[in-house]
């Protein structure tokens, strides 16, 4: 059974589970793209309206989607070296500002990862 703080929590994480089952590895990447981007963009409407519970929730959601990003890096040793050190880079930069929230670094994060999402989503 679901455990949930609200609905909407219950049909995100329903809507993600769908969208994993079945999916190719790079549907999985994107998907890995489109939740810390949705994550990050969490964390900063929580931030503004004071809702430290929502954003502590986007800012693990964030860490998640970085980790799995992380672990599915391979290929050509020189751009698993760029990817490594970008997602290295933003981890470190995602826990700072959970200890110390920074919304223009969040949104400079949120900004980088959505662009490289759209120009993987084009390329393909």
């Amino acid at each position: 059974m679901l455990t949930s703080n609200s609905p909407s929590e219950a049909y995100r994480r329903v809507d993600f589970d769908a969208r994993v089952e079945g999916s190719d590895p790079g549907k999985l990447v994107t998907l890995c793209y489109e939740q810390l981007t949705s994550a990050l963009g969490t964390a900063l409407y929580a931030h503004d309206r004071g809702d430290n519970q929502l954003k502590s929730q986007s800012m693990t959601r964030a860490l998640s989607a970085i980790t799995l990003l992380q672990l599915g890096v391979n290929g050509d040793e020189s751009v698993t070296s760029a990817l490594n050190h970008l997602f290295k880079a933003a981890r470190k930069s995602i826990l700072d500002c959970a200890l110390k929230f920074d919304a223009k670094v969040i949104g400079s994060i949120r900004k980088d990862f959505a662009e490289i999402s759209r120009a993987m989503t084009a390329a393909h």
